[in-house]
């Protein structure tokens, strides 16, 4: 066999060596020369990034497993569902097969540990010839992604050697380190939407459905050195116990043999909770796979980091209040350099760790599998509710098929009745979508679809009173898209047939002399009406209902007259958007206006970009929208920024990010630290010349649209006389951080054209207001408010009183402009599809 090439050799340097980042493209021609090496490792490319990068999978297991590849792929998959099979023959399979361990890299871009192991790890399996690597590559399949953001990781790798050995080394990188989604990217992992998560979407829930996964990321710099598994309270529920009792088993090796390694700072079960965001790591309790992540503290990208023994604090109040020995904290650090090197090996023995206990224990680890699928399926048999009701005719039909595909590619199995059939006595048609839950996703299902509160109990708060969520309270995902979902305790009684994967909706143009309709309730809609107009067409706006072939329209459809749009144009549209161009001959009486689509502007910061920015150019490419990127030189030119755009879009931040950040009372020495870091021309704020400019750019004629904290910088360019009823709340007083809750619609507003009456937005501790005008209140008008009562549908929700009845969504007439102020997040993480139409509305 050839020589197999060390790391050093190849890259020139070790791997985290100080001052050291070996590129991702580098990295893969590393990985492909491994492969032609070694007979113990497989390169596969899932496929390009978002900017054009390779993204890998590289499997490491013995010759032998890999040539049956394919084999012991189908043996696990029988493991993990094995409705049908007997005892006897799931004892063959645990016998006969392999268990499989994922292990991904460096999701967020600057915490670079991860993949700047991966090549060493790589090597040390393929050339340690001991009894323990012996045994891994013989009974674990290794899937391991040796970088999750290819495209970060060039971006954060040529950021720092740019300003190696200048005062500015090791700074943060000043924009998001990924094109749409920055640190948000874990947070994706039940929607999917970028490239890089349906590829691991497809490893991990679809194609392979390994017992672990562990996924490697960096936290701060002042706490623990090193966090593994297990997470703390509070714990979601649905999971199968036996996945909190192997995350902790998991993690005991892994802590046991850093230990034993001579690691100082070890923490485990604590600061982590088992309640967390739907990320990689967390939603893979819901597939039955042990998901855990590992945190390393942060040094200065690839240069050390001094911290002193005084700097060094707790890492959580409830689970390490203090900087001191603890049962899970054994054997603290005292402080001095920290380096890449002391990452990169931590990292390297909790992977190898990982391992090592699940080729020693190969049988129970397979075993558990099946354990987990047979108790989550009988579960969701005998206790309520059994199924998940989604009807396929609901507001927005395209949009309930976006909600279905989004399960099949979690792996869980959807159904289609063939007929009618009832469920709690309610009649549902044929074509009805039903999500059983005697399935080994049950948990996942519920968690997904099922209405979600957050717990009450001791670990929901601070020791001294403060309540806690880690990131969102709820991820009820069809409350997001503003699906309705039904759940039933009968189980459905019919025909049903698996979905598998669905296909897109057919879409079609009627036969008319009349014109075509478009519904306005319809997201896809407003896709369609960008096409349109690049196209050349004319297109009406509707202010009136309409019917068309006996279903009443509401005001806003879309009217395209028939000599308006060569038919290949509305053919080729209807079939990609599966969208129905409708015949009518009774829109051509109803009062309308010339659509016209408003360029768009985003403003668009530094200090490490913002995510709620990202996250809307990515929903505004996906639907066609044409847009420009604003910065501060931008807005404060008035004139020019009139001659740019017409409506320009403040996403979510606080005033002294969009306006000046070192002029903040909070925290500033902090801030002064991390402004002080970064390069004079990296530096961000529109200042009070720019919101004089925003007021004028209203006032002259064009549009502010505000989401959530940026209301507040609205409010100040233009004078508005709101106010924000719980800006002064703390969280004992006013808490949601992340939970959806219910509205009402005033659907004749042209900013909710095509909403529902009632609505679900999505809250993060969010601004809601009230309107202190006195002598032009009427040019103020409510969109949407909250109900007087029973506001919360999932998630947590501290204060209700303080919100009752007051506004959630206003749009505000200021001379010849208007404002929309947002007091939610419409576009939130492109997951909230149920209030998109605001957001479009504000442009159509």
């Amino acid at each position: 066999m050839t020589r197999v090439t060390p790391p050093e050799k190849f890259f020139g340097h070790e791997m985290g060596e100080e001052r050291k980042i070996a590129r991702w493209d580098r990295i893969v021609e590393y990985f492909y020369r491994l492969e032609s090496e070694s007979d113990v490792l497989q390169v596969r490319d899932m496929g390009e990034t978002t900017e054009g990068n390779p993204f890998l999978l590289v499997i490491i297991s013995s010759a032998d497993n890999l040539r049956d590849l394919e084999h012991f792929r189908k043996v696990n998959n029988q493991i993990s569902d094995p409705r049908g099979l007997t005892e006897e023959a799931i004892e063959e399979l645990v016998r006969e097969g392999r268990a499989v361990v994922c292990q991904s890299m460096s999701l967020h871009a600057t915490e670079i540990g991860g993949t700047q192991m991966a090549p060493e790890l790589a090597f040390d399996l393929l050339t340690d010839d001991s009894e323990e690597v012996e045994r891994i590559l013989d009974n674990v399949i290794f899937l391991m992604v040796p970088c999750f953001n290819p495209d970060g990781q060039l971006m954060v790798a040529d950021w720092y050697e740019q300003y190696a050995g200048t005062e500015f080394e090791g700074c943060p990188l000043p924009w998001l380190y990924h094109k749409y989604a920055g640190h948000d990217n874990n947070r994706d992992a039940f929607m999917l939407n970028l490239v890089e998560s349906s590829y691991m979407g497809e490893i991990l829930f679809r194609q392979w459905r390994p017992q672990a996964y562990q996924d490697h990321h960096h936290m701060g710099s002042y706490g623990a050195r090193f966090y593994v598994a297990p997470y703390c309270d509070p714990i979601r529920p649905h999971a199968d116990p036996l996945i909190w009792r192997e995350q902790a088993w998991y993690g005991a090796h892994m802590a046991y043999k850093l230990e034993q390694s001579g690691r100082q700072g070890i923490l485990n079960a604590a600061q982590f909770p088992g309640w967390g965001h739907l990320g990689f790591h967390w939603i893979t309790a819901y597939h039955n796979t042990a998901g855990m992540l590992t945190e390393s503290a942060n040094a200065k990208l690839a240069s050390p980091k001094y911290i002193h023994s005084d700097q060094l604090e707790g890492a959580s109040p409830k689970t390490m209040p203090d900087y001191a020995p603890q049962v899970n904290f054994p054997n603290p650090w005292m402080g001095g350099w920290w380096t890449l090197k002391d990452i990169v090996e931590q990292k390297k023995i909790s992977s190898l760790a990982l391992l090592d206990l699940c080729a020693r224990n190969k049988e129970t680890v397979l075993y558990n599998a099946y354990l987990k699928a047979k108790n989550q399926t009988e579960r969701g048999r005998q206790s309520g509710p059994r199924a998940y009701v989604i009807e396929s005719a609901g507001h927005d039909p395209l949009t309930t098929h976006k909600l279905v595909k989004l399960l099949c590619n979690q792996g869980i199995e959807v159904k289609r009745s063939d007929g009618e059939f009832t469920a709690d006595g309610r009649a549902y048609p044929a074509g009805t979508y039903v999500v059983f839950l005697a399935q080994p996703k049950m948990g996942l299902v519920r968690t997904l679809l099922g209405r979600t509160v957050y717990p009450n109990t001791h670990w929901s708060y601070n020791p001294d009173g403060t309540p806690t969520v880690f990131d969102t309270a709820s991820d009820t995902v069809a409350e997001y898209m503003g699906v309705q979902v039904q759940p039933v305790d009968e189980c459905p009684d019919g025909q049903f047939v698996p979905v598998g994967m669905p296909r897109r909706p057919e879409g079609k143009v009627c036969s008319s002399d009349c014109g075509y309709v478009l519904d306005p309730r319809l997201n896809d809609s407003f896709a369609a009406v960008s096409r349109l107009l690049d196209a050349g067409a004319e297109v009406r706006r509707l202010s009136s209902p309409v019917e068309v072939d006996g279903d009443m329209l509401p005001a806003g459809a879309f009217w395209i007259e028939p000599d308006g749009v060569k038919p290949n144009i509305t053919e080729k549209i209807a079939r990609e958007l599966g969208l129905t161009f409708m015949g009518s001959s009774s829109a051509a009486q109803c009062p309308s206006a010339i659509v016209r689509r408003r360029r768009v502007g985003i403003y668009q910061r530094f200090w490490g970009g913002n995510a709620d920015e990202g996250w809307t150019r990515f929903i505004f490419d996906e639907w066609g929208i044409p847009y420009t990127t604003i910065t501060d030189a931008d807005v404060q030119d008035a004139d020019s920024l009139s001659d740019q755009i017409d409506v320009l879009i403040l996403p979510s931040d606080p005033v002294h990010m969009l306006v000046d950040i070192e002029n903040v009372d909070s925290s500033r020495a902090k801030r002064k630290a991390y402004t002080d870091s970064m390069p004079p021309e990296y530096h961000s704020g529109m200042g009070e010349d720019g919101l004089k400019s925003l007021g004028k750019f209203v006032r002259a004629g064009g549009r502010l649209v505000a989401f959530d904290a940026a209301w507040a910088a609205a409010a100040r360019a233009c004078d508005l006389k709101v106010e924000n009823v719980v800006e002064d709340a703390g969280p004992k007083e006013f808490f949601t951080h992340g939970s959806t809750l219910r509205c009402e619609v005033d659907v004749s507003h042209p900013v909710a054209l095509g909403m529902p009456e009632e609505a679900l937005v999505f809250s993060w501790d969010s601004a809601t207001f009230s309107i202190v005008e006195g002598m032009h209140a009427e040019r103020y008008r409510v969109v949407a408010r909250y109900p007087q009562s029973n506001i919360l549908q999932s998630g947590r929700l501290i204060g209700e009183s303080r919100i009752a009845g007051r506004a959630a969504l206003l749009s505000i007439d200021v001379e010849r402009g208007d404002v929309v102020l947002f007091g939610f997040r419409p576009q939130h993480r492109a997951q909230t599809h149920g209030t998109y139409k605001f957001l479009f509305n504000c442009i159509f």
